[in-house]
Formats: structure tokens, C-alpha cells, sequence
């Protein structure tokens, strides 16, 4: 058993400089991976609209409420809801309101290797970027044809 208090995991910055507190590993959670949100108004969850093709991943809301884009359309997320993303379900999910968001992020498997966004590559047309982790944030690359991207900004 581990038992911690959430104020006392550092914060870090999350690629868009939002903190969140990773909780996953002070909790020896190995196959979970746990995240506390802390939202500003305009702030976002992740950097835009993506899909994890091998982890499911749900927010539960604690405070306030999280809006979130999907391909469905756009749903609002309030206290004491919580949603969920099948592997392969695009999302992006921020504060749109004008008080802050509490969220726990969870996903499982706790390691995504394969993250994609909507992005069509421009040497083989296919339909999404492959998001790899790089020392400064994210590069994108066709998991078909090897291509580099930059996003479109």
C-alpha cells in the first residue's frame, strides 16, 4: 500500500507549462498512469486534439468544469463527472469557464507509445501524425512513410 497527499507531489509542467502532479509514480502505480489537473481559465489538459491508440483514458472532474472537443462534438465536463476516451477516440479537453478546473487524468495502460494527432502528412496523405516525445515537447512524423511534420500552427 502507498498513501500520499496530492499537495505534496511537486508540480511539473506538462510540454504546454500547465502543472500537473504526477501521481503514478510516488503511488508505485506501474500500470496506471495518474495525473492531478490544476486549470486556470483558458488552460488546456494537453497541447491539442489527440488519440492514444494503446491507452484509454478517463478525467474525472473535481472542481469546476472541463470542456472537452471530441469527434462527436463538444461536451462539458462538470463536478463530480467524470468521461471516457477508448484507445482510438480523438479528444482535447480545457477550462473554458472563468474558475479554475480540478481533474484527475487516468490512463491505462500507463504508458502511451502511440499517440497520433489529426493531421494529414503531406508526402502520403494519410490521416494522422504520429507524436513522439522530443527534448523540447513533441515531433511529428507519418507512421507510414517516415515523414517529419511540424504542425500547423
Amino acid at each position: 500500500m502507498e498513501h500520499i497527499a496530492i499537495d505534496d507531489v511537486d508540480p511539473s509542467g506538462f510540454g504546454n507549462d500547465v502543472a500537473v502532479r504526477r501521481l503514478s509514480g510516488p503511488l508505485g502505480a506501474d500500470d496506471l498512469a495518474i495525473n492531478h489537473y490544476r486549470l486556470d481559465p483558458g488552460e488546456r489538459f494537453s497541447g491539442g486534439k489527440h488519440t492514444h491508440l494503446d491507452q484509454e483514458e478517463l478525467f474525472v472532474v473535481l472542481d469546476g468544469t472541463a470542456t472537452f472537443d471530441t469527434e462527436e462534438g463538444t461536451v462539458e465536463v462538470s463536478e463530480r463527472e467524470a468521461i471516457r476516451f477508448a484507445p482510438g477516440e480523438y479528444q482535447t479537453g480545457y477550462n473554458d469557464g472563468d474558475d479554475p478546473v480540478a481533474a484527475l487524468a487516468l490512463g491505462a495502460p500507463a504508458d502511451s507509445t502511440e499517440v497520433r494527432v489529426p493531421v494529414e502528412c503531406r508526402e502520403c496523405g494519410h490521416e494522422a501524425l504520429a507524436a513522439i516525445p522530443a527534448e523540447e515537447g513533441m515531433a511529428f512524423e507519418c507512421p507510414e512513410c517516415g515523414t517529419e511534420a511540424d504542425l500547423p500552427t
